[in-house]
């Protein structure tokens, strides 16, 4: 009778992981990636979250402590005229944040539409955007969106629509450099003698190779859009009273210099949020540069 051999069970093998994953993995292993991670989303999660953890409303008015220091019942103080410092910087946290989404977004969507007209057409199309897109970058980025919510006047919503003019000429232009560069490679070339029609080559060629350059500067971009909102705020053009804002505490806090706190906080508030979104940034584009490259399991 044949002997019969014993062999070991073959091993499981792990199922390989989605490029999504290991690009946040590789986002994570950055301490800059995981610091702005975990900061960024304690902020939107405190601002969130704000109407239910704040200890008051955010215009609630205390007339036995006007300008009062931190204490048991108020931990950052109050401002003024008696308002919770801890309960504005919260409920501001929502207000920032939703700026910086929205004026990102419009500027990243308009800009990289425009970047991809005119890398693609060239021309005579070229040569209008991309002087339109110079003027506009002739401007100090904080003098121009002082201008236009000058003439659109102070609001929100005008203030969201100034940072995204003023940023939108960076997406355009980096759209377009990469376009120039990508139509010259040889599946593009290929898929034109194919006779694919220009939209299927750009949303299926081109996109793709830019999209990763667009999101890196896209997280770079937003602190620049949370410090230009600060400033609005600050100069009385952004977020009106009495909503609470960061910039616009900061502001109403320095004429009290007496009062640390009240310009104390959401200083803070905004300079951690920079310095998140900055170090997320970082990371991202590390991220992007070494995705092709290296064992990620």
């Amino acid at each position: 009778m044949a002997a019969t051999l014993d062999l070991p069970a073959p091993r499981p093998q792990r199922a390989p992981r989605s490029p999504g994953a290991i690009f946040l993995r590789r986002i994570l292993m950055s301490w800059q990636g995981l610091f702005g991670v975990v900061v960024l989303g304690i902020i939107v999660a405190l601002g969130l979250l704000a109407p239910w953890i704040s200890p008051y409303s955010p215009i609630e008015i205390d007339p036995e402590n006007f300008s009062g220091p931190p204490s048991a019942a108020h931990w950052f103080g109050t401002d003024e005229i008696g308002r919770d410092v801890l309960s504005r910087v919260l409920h501001g946290a929502t207000v920032s944040l939703q700026v910086v989404v929205f004026s990102i977004g419009i500027a990243l969507v308009a800009g990289s539409i425009l970047g991809l007209i005119s890398g693609w057409l060239g021309g005579r199309w070229d040569a209008l955007i991309m002087r339109i897109m110079d003027a506009f970058l002739a401007f100090p980025l904080l003098v121009l969106a002082l201008s236009i919510v000058a003439v659109l006047g102070p609001d929100l919503i005008n203030a969201m629509l100034a940072i995204a003019i003023t940023k939108m000429p960076g997406f355009a232009r980096l759209v377009r450099s990469e376009v120039l560069t990508l139509r010259e490679v040889d599946y593009v070339s290929a898929a034109e003698a194919a006779g694919a029609s220009p939209f299927h080559i750009i949303t299926r060629h081109i996109w793709p190779n830019v999209s990763g350059n667009v999101i890196v500067y896209g997280s770079l971009s937003a602190s620049q859009a949370l410090i230009t909102e600060s400033a609005l705020s600050f100069l009385g053009l952004g977020v009106q009273p009495p909503t609470p804002s960061w910039g616009y505490m900061v502001a109403t806090g320095i004429q009290f210099y007496q009062s640390w706190w009240m310009s104390f906080f959401p200083g803070l508030a905004i300079f951690l949020t920079v310095l998140a979104f900055n170090f997320l940034g970082d990371a991202i584009r590390d991220a992007f540069d070494t995705r092709l490259g290296g064992s990620d399991g």
